[in-house]
């Protein structure tokens, strides 16, 4: 029977809880010795369990213990007239929902009970969900539509090109296309296109022959060869060089390849499966992916949403992610409050699904209570909620610092404009005065600068008065303003290795941990670590 079990060997408490749970149009069940509630448990098992800790015989850690061991899932609430630390640490490692000290007040009782019950229903959905797909999850119409495009998709081998933000989980898609195609039994081979140097990619893909080039002392297979009979996943493709995009076009419309060196054509018996979180089309129409490919790749396409478009999701991953995490650490598991899951579902997910896995993880490690409130999230979500932090926004694309100086006009510095620059309220920006003829920032002029900064944004940060300053000492530098200055990339790299450097720092040289406090894809942070020269820093 479903319902509510209580288990004490106090009888006025059992009839005070029997008489509460009735009233809430529950069915519960009484029993006064945890052997009986386990000899039950045998053959039925309740939506919640409150058991006291000291009873005669098996006590109700003992209990708490062996229910854990049969039916992990079931929310426990442990009551105690013995309001000591050691009980509640017991308590909880041992796997309980909530701890309650006796005397309690009723209202609070029946109110865990409530959320505990509202705790069992959702682990049997998810328990339901898992089924379908252990390693995709989501209710949203908009990833229904991907799981429904999955399926339509089992039985082809048709190139797929799969789109959406970085972090939203276009791996994950390949994998599952890949596990429900025909292809099953053959190897799933992932390759990130942007994590290769331009010059190792064309071996990596096609593999190379011995003596080839410098270094290469034997044989090797490319991943095309490795994928044979199965399944080869191209991410980040918009980021492919334009001699490689030539060569995978070959392989894609003659199904032949050749080795790096190599003389003898080889057969690719292969789907390839790209993704990117570009917009190719405009990649075309710059020039810089070619359009015979990109209509080659683009046969059949999937978009994913972001985390931000299946708001109605990240309960439910945010408690499969916690879950996990504590599997991994081997913990118990850390409970989101009420206030705490609206914080976060409030959140705009810049890093998408990624980001959110790694926050749950870092609410496994760093919150320190079992039921997590929104003062133990990261600093992010006590900011009023903002869509992503100062450092994100400003981590996201720094190519964007703007500045035009020219005769007679007057340009805007935006700090720390990104692609995700849709999903922010505003950029941080500032209005930089005209400028004289010979690009020389008068005192008078820095005056009305400073001046004019306090009236329209009261307060400036240090690194931003920093920031104006090393634009204006490099600006009254230059003899005139010469047509072949770099200052703009020169601040730009500097502002960018200074940022990823910090957050490479702050999470011990942990790649997509930085990416996703800084809100950038982990293939945008490897790219810029390798643009900036930064493999070799000590972190």
């Amino acid at each position: 029977m479903k319902g509510i079990w209580i288990v004490d060997d106090d009888q006025s408490i059992r009839w005070v809880l029997e008489r509460a749970v009735q009233r809430e149009g529950l069915a519960v069940r009484c029993f006064d010795n945890a052997q009986e509630c386990l000899l039950a448990l045998e053959r039925d098992a309740p939506q919640v369990l409150v058991s006291d800790i000291r009873m005669p015989g098996t006590n109700g850690l003992e209990l708490l213990e062996r229910v854990r061991r049969q039916r992990p899932a079931l929310p426990v609430i442990i009551t105690t007239a013995y309001s000591d630390l050691d009980s509640a640490v017991s308590a909880f490692r041992g796997g309980a929902f909530e701890y309650l000290p006796k005397p309690f007040d009723l209202a609070h009782a029946m109110e865990l009970i409530r959320r505990a019950v509202q705790e069992s229903s959702r682990e049997a959905v998810e328990s339901q969900q898992e089924l379908v797909a252990t390693d995709m999850l989501g209710q949203a119409p908009a990833m229904q539509e991907v799981f429904r495009a999955i399926g339509r998709l089992a039985s082809s081998s048709v190139t797929v090109l799969i789109t959406g933000e970085s972090g939203t989980g276009k791996e994950l898609v390949a994998r599952a296309l890949h596990r429900h195609s025909l292809r099953a039994k053959g190897t799933f081979v992932a390759l990130n296109t942007a994590a290769i140097p331009r010059d190792l990619l064309e071996s990596e893909l096609f593999g190379h022959e011995r003596g080839s080039f410098t270094g290469a002392q034997q044989q090797r297979r490319g991943r095309f060869e490795q994928a044979e009979g199965g399944t080869l996943f191209l991410d980040e493709i918009g980021d492919m060089p334009s001699e490689l995009q030539t060569r995978l076009l070959r392989v894609l419309a003659d199904g032949q390849y050749y080795r790096v060196g190599g003389q003898q054509a080889l057969q690719a018996n292969v789907r390839v499966i790209a993704a990117t979180h570009q917009d190719l089309e405009q990649r075309v129409h710059q020039g810089q992916f070619r359009e015979d490919l990109f209509h080659r790749l683009n046969v059949i396409r999937l978009r994913l949403p972001a985390l931000r478009e299946r708001v109605e999701d990240i309960p439910l991953l945010s408690r499969h992610f916690l879950q996990r995490s504590a599997k991994e650490l081997g913990v118990e598991v850390k409970r989101l409050s009420d206030d705490a899951q609206s914080a976060i579902c409030r959140f705009g997910w810049p890093g998408n699904v990624r980001q959110l896995e790694n926050t749950c993880h870092w609410i496994t490690v760093m919150a320190p209570a079992q039921l997590v409130e929104v003062k133990d999230l990261p600093a992010e979500f006590k900011q009023n909620n903002h869509r992503t932090d100062n450092t994100g926004q400003l981590a996201g694309n720094l190519g964007g610092l703007h500045a035009g100086v020219s005769s007679q006009t007057t340009e805007h510095v935006a700090i720390g404009s990104n692609r995700h620059a849709d999903q922010q309220q505003q950029p941080l920006g500032v209005a930089l005065p005209e400028t004289t003829r010979h690009a020389e920032i008068s005192r008078s002029e820095d005056l009305r600068f400073a001046t004019g900064l306090k009236e329209s944004a009261e307060t400036l940060a240090a690194w931003e008065q920093g920031l104006i300053q090393e634009v204006q000492r490099s600006l009254a530098d230059q003899s005139g303003m010469p047509d072949d200055s770099r200052l703009m990339d020169d601040l730009t790299r500097r502002f960018e290795a200074l940022v990823i450097r910090t957050a490479l720092r702050h999470t011990r040289g942990r790649r997509i941990d930085a990416a996703s406090r800084l809100g950038i894809g982990r293939n945008t942070i490897t790219r810029k670590i390798q643009e900036l020269k930064l493999e070799d820093d000590p972190w």
